[in-house]
Parts: structure tokens; sequence; C-alpha cells
């Protein structure tokens, strides 16, 4: 998670016309599960805690054999990273990918269902070796006969996207390095991680964006995309189909975008309020049944995040992100099956 790749979206709050709205009845939501936090509960009642509250999907951000161990049979799907500090080693050795695959992904599923290989969390493509990482991961779930199950992808932050407002003219910042992965994803029938955050863009807009607009609240504030007539109610949607106009200027535009993390602080920053979170994920939850002007229907998306993470560095906001205690009781009310 990181509070960068905000400034290409914020102009696209500033446009008016009328609403518009597409609705359908599928959403797959997903939370982020991270452990930089005090007396988090055991990777068992974590398991059960998603379970009990019909989460439907996990991201997890480095291999553990203990939580691997306790999502066996648990139907809970999960988004398995390999870690930022996998990424070179798994680049220069196939070997090495191999044996990750061997030892994280072929001995747990189908037990455990894991959906995506994520290689590199908001890691700039370029500087890791992240498309060689991807080819051999790839490589060794082909090797195993779960290439068709087990999707790679790599999870990028707002900043690969450049001169997104209006979304149409969304286009990845370095061509040379995301448009090969584009083209891999696509290759492969594997959708694109994208790491989408309403309230950083919000945050360093200096009053810029309607906060209701950001919250999927009604606003006065609504942004029509003159080169295709698509009308925007939320900033959500905004910077989702900024992703996917890049993709589609790629080559790429049958690969989907999966929101691999998405939430609103509950304190500690500007906007960041227990009631401006709770309308945030709610809202969110609730809204991604009907998917984005660009491509209406249900969408994947992860709430980051289960925990709020006391132990993280940075800006005191990334540490209040979490949905429930340590003790297990929620931080704020919140209906995963949506309305």
């Amino acid at each position: 998670m990181a509070a960068r790749g905000v400034a290409p979206v914020l102009a696209a709050a500033m446009a008016v016309t009328a609403f518009a709205a597409v609705a359908t009845s599928v959403r797959a939501i997903g939370v982020c599960y991270g452990v930089l936090g005090s007396g988090l509960p055991s990777k068992s009642d974590v398991v059960q805690l998603y379970k009990s509250n019909g989460i439907a999907s996990m991201r997890f951000y480095f291999a553990d054999q203990d939580l691997l161990t306790a999502l066996r049979g648990s139907g809970v799907a999960l988004a398995l990273d390999v870690g930022n500090g996998k990424v070179g080693e798994l680049a220069a050795d196939p070997a090495s990918a191999a044996s990750w695959v061997r030892d994280n992904v072929q001995a747990y599923y189908p037990d455990v269902d894991i959906r995506y290989v994520v290689v590199g969390n908001e890691v700039v493509p370029g500087a890791a070796s992240v498309l060689q990482a991807m080819r051999n991961v790839h490589a060794a779930l082909a090797s195993a006969g779960l290439a068709g199950s087990v999707k790679v992808s790599t999870a990028v932050k707002m900043d690969a996207v450049d001169d997104s407002s209006p979304p149409s003219r969304g286009v990845f910042r370095d061509p040379a390095a995301m448009s090969p992965i584009a083209q891999f994803l696509a290759a492969n029938g594997a959708p694109l991680l994208a790491n989408v955050y309403p309230y950083f863009a919000y945050q360093y807009s200096d009053g810029g964006i309607d906060l209701d607009y950001a919250l999927f609240q009604p606003s006065s504030t609504t942004v029509t995309d003159p080169a295709n007539g698509l009308v925007y109610t939320n900033l959500f949607d905004a910077m989702v189909d900024a992703v996917r106009a890049a993709l589609d200027k790629a080559g790429a535009g049958g690969v989907d975008v999966v929101v691999s993390e998405t939430g609103w602080p509950s304190a500690d920053g500007n906007g960041a309020t227990l009631d401006n979170a709770r309308t945030y994920n709610q809202n969110l939850i609730d809204h991604a049944s009907k998917g984005t002007p660009r491509k209406p229907g249900p969408m994947e998306v992860y709430v980051f995040a289960m925990f709020n993470e006391d132990q993280k560095d940075g800006d005191p906001t990334e540490k209040k992100f979490g949905l429930f205690n340590p003790d297990k009781t929620p931080v704020y009310p919140i209906n995963f099956a949506g309305n």
C-alpha cells in the first residue's frame, strides 16, 4: 500500500454532468491480511474470522506455512504474494521459482484455493526483473499442470498510470516496462492487479476533490469523458478505468483489472474518520457488483486491510486501515455481503 500515484487523477474530479449507473448482482470481495500489528490473532483464528464474516477471499503478502495450513479446506480463495524480497531471486533462477511453486502452491493446491501468485507489490516493473520472475513462476506452474488454474500477475500502484484525466487518456508511465507485462498477462489469461486508493487522491488534492465523490456518496461532482461519453459518479471508477485504458493502449484491452488493494483509514489523516472509513468500504462493497462505466458487471476487489497495523513504517494514517481489532471485534460495522 502506498500513498503515491494520485496526481494524475486529481483533475478527474472537476467536470460536471449527468448521472448514469449500471447494476448487476454478483461481486467478489476479499480482504488483505497484513501482519505488521501488535497482538494479532493466530493464523487459524484469522481464517475463521474470514469465514464467519462471509469474506470470500484473502490477499497475503508472503508465503507462510502456518497460514497455508490454516486455509486448507476453508473455501477462502487466496491471492498469494511471493514477497518483494523474493522477486530478484525468482527472476534470476528458474530452479528457485520451481522450488517456490512446489513448496507453496503444489503442496497445498487444491485444498487451498490459490487464485493468484502475485509477483511484486508496487515494484517498479523494470527494477527487479518483475517480468522475468513472472515468466519463471508461470513456467513452474505450467510444469506442475497448474498454469490453467493459478494465474501469475503483479500488483501496480496508480503511479504506473500517467495522464489519466479523463480516464480514457490513461497510459502507462513506463510503457517499455509495462507493455510486455500486459502482453504476458493477455497471453496467459491473467488479470492485472492494481492498488487503487481514492483516499490518497482526496488527501493530496488540497480541496480539489469533493469528499462525497471519493466516498461513493451522492455528489455534485460527475465526470464525463469526452472521448467516449462515459459518466463517472465516483473517483474509484475513474481510477480503475484509467488503468483499463492504459491496458488497451498497451495492446492488452482484454486483460481484466483486479483491485488488489483499496480502503480508507479511520484516523490520523485528512478525512480519516471512522464514519468516512465505514462509508467508503461499505459503499465499495455495495458498488462492486456494478463494475465501472468502461466495464459494467461484477468486479473483484480486495479491501485493505483486515487489521490496523501499528508496526508499519511511514505516515500514521497507513497504520489505520484495519476493519478489525486484534480481539477480532469490528472497528466499525461492515456488511460484506453488500446491499
